[in-house]
């Protein structure tokens, strides 16, 4: 009987970490595959027949662009700045902002449970048994997860698959995760998706789009204040910390 349920328990152990493994293999494949598909250049050359198919089949259009966000992001794939330019390019800022929005806190929340559920539910288990430096930063990420996890998703040098998985293997609830995700997105997608609107003046001209706009001081000064705010309250609560120590 002991044997037997051993042999269960290492084949609920093996099925935990194969949504995980499935991210990986399928993101490996997806970087050496898609990435001469999900480009600049075929956004360009296919802009018409684009067009077109949505002007006749808008929800349709609408349903298929979620979904292909979806399975980027969850995959972290290699496309999904291509597709929030293309999002702004089909459906105009504000409606292309939300669409893009929703697809990619739909994909970020599957990849945060195939993580959560392969290695994150593991590595929270030690880190909370851990002393020392280990336990140290894990107490001050729970203390503070909801400042660090805007933090993550402001900061445009952080990439988003790594915004993607921290939080899965530190024990973030789910809740918090999907909440700080589609807030912390939007200002870095709205100016994407006004890139991806302005993209048939560029295309009758001939050019590429700016993509290091988002690094322009008028851009880039509220995204870091933002920043700033979002990490405030752990700023605080470190000075007041030092200043009980000093009484």
């Amino acid at each position: 009987m002991s044997g037997m349920s051993g042999v269960k328990h290492e084949k609920s152990g093996v099925r935990r970490y194969l949504p995980l493994l499935l991210v990986a293999a399928v993101a490996l494949v997806g970087a050496f595959t898609l990435r001469d598909y999900l480009s600049f250049d075929t956004l360009r050359d296919n802009r018409e027949a684009l067009i077109a198919f949505r002007d006749s089949n808008y929800l349709l259009t609408v349903l298929v662009f979620l979904a292909g966000y979806v399975i980027v992001v969850a995959f972290s794939l290699p496309g999904a700045v291509i597709l929030t330019l293309t999002g702004g390019f089909l459906f105009g800022t504000a409606l292309g902002t939300i669409f893009n929005i929703t697809g990619a806190t739909i994909g970020a929340v599957l990849i945060f449970e195939a993580a959560r559920m392969g290695l994150g539910e593991k590595l929270k288990a030690r880190m909370d048994a851990s002393d020392g430096v280990v336990s140290k930063i894990k107490a001050g990420i729970d203390e503070n997860q909801w400042s660090m996890l805007f933090f993550i998703r402001l900061v445009p040098a952080v990439p988003f698959f790594v915004a993607n998985l921290i939080p899965a293997f530190v024990g973030v609830p789910l809740y918090r995760f999907a909440i700080s995700t589609f807030l912390g997105i939007i200002p870095g997608s709205v100016v994407f998706t006004s890139v991806g609107a302005g993209l048939g003046a560029v295309f009758a001209r001939g050019g590429t789009p700016d993509l290091g706009i988002i690094f322009e001081p008028h851009i880039l000064l509220p995204i870091l204040g933002l920043c700033l705010l979002s990490v405030l309250p752990v700023i605080l609560k470190a000075v007041t910390g030092k200043k009980d120590l000093i009484k």
